[in-house]
């Protein structure tokens, strides 16, 4: 429990932190892989890159200094932010090394306004959060390797099978090298790979959404090849899947984890809005309804560039036909001419809200969306539009959290 004291100074510095929060964070990252550059080995160099990571974290502190008088109201942001924890292979030990430079950075930036009482402050709110994210991610560690055939940190998987699904999407197909039964999952989880690729310094973790139904004898995910567009570089973890990695190779995976999952126990209809490789997650729920819940009406809408982008079509069709419930919509931004002969969508351009409205019978359902961050900020806004309940509204977005989600929360 804090002091009033400081939960008063922590208010305090809401409105310094909306200023200087990213400012802060940069300084942060910088001051700690300066003095602990193995720490590069489990963040995202991209995001760093990018800004992402930084402007992540720099909402992440100000929703907790906004919260710190009613924490609990921000655990589902915790939890989600746990469960990447545990799949990157977050420590206890990492704790006290993030809070000592995140006080530093505080310090350095803001100089003279930084009193005692402000970093004093700081450092036991800091305790308090950091002590509730340690006792959640130790839980989703006992429970990842106490489960049947499960594991902590990472696991050799052998690639059994690589798919070409698309122009841009790769399936890989993933056993244990042990050959130890697989555990369960939940439809809309993932998995992290550690990669260490030939001449990088450091190794790469990338999350990516197990795109099959729970099981089967093997993870299957569905990774499109990031390359170079103008200022941003090429997806060095994507490209290296596509071009290098062979079937029979050796990849260290995480258990699954992840909470953009499905709620089995509403029993309204479900409708599923992907777009480009964000169908991944979509693709694992629908065939998981399909085998365990026939009776619940299911809408499927998926947004590509146009049939050469399209993957995994074949497989949710026939997922679709063996729903009664079930119903497929295809919206191609820019289809091809053989798109328009074959007659291989339902709507072109972007999705719209009058269109949406059209082809999904019931207003009255459980959404799940996940796609490009732009593809989300536009569904997120039109299901808002229509009034739908934010209770309702459940997405999955890899990368650092921004602005919109933020907002969403």
């Amino acid at each position: 429990m804090l002091s009033e004291q400081t939960i008063a100074t922590i208010k305090s510095t809401v409105p310094v932190l909306e200023i200087h929060g990213t400012t802060i964070t940069k300084r942060f990252y910088q001051m700690m892989f300066e003095a602990h550059p193995k720490l590069l080995n489990i963040f995202n160099h991209a995001n760093q890159k990018q800004g992402r990571q930084q402007g992540a974290l720099a909402n992440a502190v100000y929703a907790a200094a906004q919260h710190i008088d009613r924490l609990e109201e921000i655990l589902p942001v915790v939890r989600q932010i746990a469960h990447k924890h545990r799949s990157l292979g977050i420590k206890p030990g990492h704790y006290p090394i993030v809070g000592k430079y995140l006080l530093a950075a505080i310090k350095d930036v803001l100089g003279d306004a930084a009193t005692d009482e402000i970093i004093n402050a700081w450092a036991e709110a800091y305790g308090v959060i950091a002590n509730v994210f340690i006792d959640v991610e130790a839980e989703m560690y006992k429970e990842a390797e106490q489960q049947q055939g499960g594991w902590s940190d990472f696991k050799s998987f052998v690639v059994q099978k690589k798919v070409k699904e698309s122009e841009q999407i790769m399936s890989f197909y993933l056993v244990p090298q042990d050959g130890q039964l697989l555990p369960t999952f939940e439809p809309g989880q993932y998995i992290s790979l550690k990669m260490e690729i030939p001449g990088e310094h450091n190794t790469h973790i990338r999350q990516y959404s197990l795109s099959d139904a729970p099981g089967q004898p093997h993870y299957r995910i569905s990774v499109k090849r990031e390359d170079a567009i103008e200022s941003r570089p090429a997806g060095k973890v994507s490209v290296y899947l596509h071009e290098q990695v062979q079937e029979g190779d050796v990849l260290q995976v995480s258990a699954p984890a992840g909470d953009f999952t499905l709620d089995r126990a509403d029993h309204r209809p479900v409708v599923l809005i992907s777009g480009g490789v964000g169908l991944t997650p979509m693709v694992s729920m629908l065939a998981s309804l399909v085998k365990s819940d026939p009776d619940r009406p299911v809408t499927f809408v998926h947004a590509a560039v146009n049939g050469d982008n399209h993957a995994l079509r074949n497989e949710v069709e026939m997922l679709v036909a063996a729903h009664t419930l079930a119903t497929v919509r295809w919206c191609y931004s820019s289809p091809t001419e053989q798109d328009r002969l074959a007659q291989a969508f339902h709507k072109e351009g972007r999705l719209d809200l009058p269109w949406l409205q059209s082809v999904i019978p019931d207003w009255n359902a459980q959404y799940y969306f996940c796609g490009p961050e732009a593809f989300m900020q536009s569904v997120y806004a039109l299901l808002k539009e229509w009034n739908i309940p934010v209770s309702d509204i459940h997405y999955e977005f890899f990368g650092p959290a921004s602005a919109w989600e933020a907002e969403a929360q």
